[in-house]
């Protein structure tokens, strides 16, 4: 039987997420960073260009090296139209025309990523605007999603965004050959910048998507650029890779057929991709290899706890692991996942006054992670704190399942009810 044909309307969007921040890089590149919006309408214009043709002649054979030749035959027609305009001398047409001979190939994709990453984190800029212009220009990140990950508003976002572009123009980073200077003076954001672009992949924020495997599988794939490249192919780096190869193993058993979330221990182990562990083991042992330790090492440890067999100490290691991550980067999830591990260990009875301290009122996993720890001890709490985190998160994937556990826990109660 002959497969249905995809459609353009159901392959550009897919193609527009995984090639237009390539095409971006190669052409930024190209062009410079001054002309950043040259290259940005290029590969826009590419996409609108494929749409047309496509609508009317079918998708093509290679539809992303159709896509490439476009682009590549639109940078010729601008570099043409600016010799045209600009002069007459026919030395300074040779010289432009030389420059139009640069591919598409993969390997000049891979550099050009790997160079606009550092370029964008540009330390003129504040850390949060580096990271902003790195969603935004790298991984195609719309307002609302940038947003979501800073949990601030769109027009925060946008003012940001406008100040950051001025700067990246303005600077004379230059991206076709990176030095050890440049690359040791941005390597810290680069490495944020990538680990944040995962954890929105990995606990998604918007779209109605608990789980974004588009966005884990980029930000793995460029990080792993960085361990294949001999100037950043760091300690902090393997360590990250570990963490992302640790963590996207679980992806397939962390929801059902209908996307609500399943929790750890009721995940069918079975779906766990063990070709992914066994990298997450090869890597995190690269990162091991010395006396360093930062947040990744210490995250790639929990995430390895996770994932092995079952141990009578597996969570008062994940407890002290996430003892140590705590002072060296305190954050409010850090806080709330060291308390879930607190629980494993010392009881629920006792993780509840440790949650409590912790007062994150505001936050709908600080009230998620009470409903968990009531559940065998108060229903009547447990679904307290379940409806209060529904009303705090904007997933609807999430309240869908946080309303599926009310229901299971007020069955629970009226089953306790009849036995009395």
């Amino acid at each position: 039987m002959q497969e249905k044909a995809i459609s353009h309307k159901e392959l550009l969007p897919h193609l527009f997420r995984q090639e237009y921040t390539k095409m971006t890089a190669v052409l930024c590149r190209h062009f410079g960073l001054k002309h950043i919006e040259i290259a940005e309408d290029i590969a826009s214009d590419t996409f609108l260009k494929a749409s047309e043709n496509w609508a009317l002649n079918g998708v093509p054979e290679n539809p992303a090296a159709w896509l490439y030749t476009v682009a590549k035959n639109k940078a010729k027609d601008h570099l043409k139209h600016l010799t045209i305009i600009e002069t007459q001398n026919e030395t300074a047409t040779d010289k432009i025309q030389a420059e139009h001979n640069f591919e598409f190939n993969n390997q000049n994709i891979t550099d050009s990523q790997l160079a606009m990453i550092f370029a964008v984190c540009n330390p003129a800029n504040s850390t949060e605007a580096q990271i902003c212009l790195a969603l935004q220009i790298l991984y195609g990140f719309s307002l609302e999603e940038i947003a979501n990950v800073f949990l601030a508003k769109t027009e925060t976002i946008k003012k940001r965004l406008h100040r950051a572009r001025t700067n990246l123009r303005n600077d004379n980073f230059q991206i076709r050959n990176l030095n050890e200077n440049e690359i040791q003076s941005r390597l810290d954001t680069v490495l944020r910048t990538l680990y944040l672009l995962f954890n929105e992949g990995y606990f998604s924020k918007t779209n109605n998507h608990l789980i974004r495997k588009d966005l884990c599988s980029e930000a793995a794939r460029l990080t792993l650029i960085l361990t294949e490249n001999q100037l950043t192919n760091v300690k902090q780096a393997n360590a990250l890779l570990a963490l992302m190869c640790y963590q996207s193993s679980r992806l397939d058993a962390r929801t059902n057929t209908k996307g609500e979330a399943i929790l750890f221990e009721q995940q069918d182990k079975s779906l766990w991709d063990k070709t992914l562990i066994e990298k997450g083991n090869f890597y995190l042992v690269n990162a091991c290899n010395g006396t360093e330790i930062s947040k990744y090492h210490l995250e790639a440890g929990i995430a390895y706890w996770h994932t092995t067999p079952a141990d009578q100490n597996k969570w008062q290691h994940i407890l002290q692991l996430y003892n140590q991550l705590i002072l060296i980067e305190y954050s409010p999830v850090t806080a709330l996942n060291r308390t879930f591990a607190f629980a494993k260990v010392y009881g629920n009875k006792q993780a509840i006054s440790e949650a409590e301290k912790l007062n994150l009122t505001e936050s709908n996993y600080y009230h998620e992670l009470l409903g968990y720890l009531y559940t065998e001890i108060n229903i009547d709490k447990a679904i307290n704190y379940y409806e209060r985190a529904i009303g705090l998160t904007k997933s609807r994937a999430e309240k869908q399942t946080l309303a599926k556990e009310i229901e299971r826990l007020k069955e629970k109660k009226g089953v306790n009810r009849h036995k009395r």
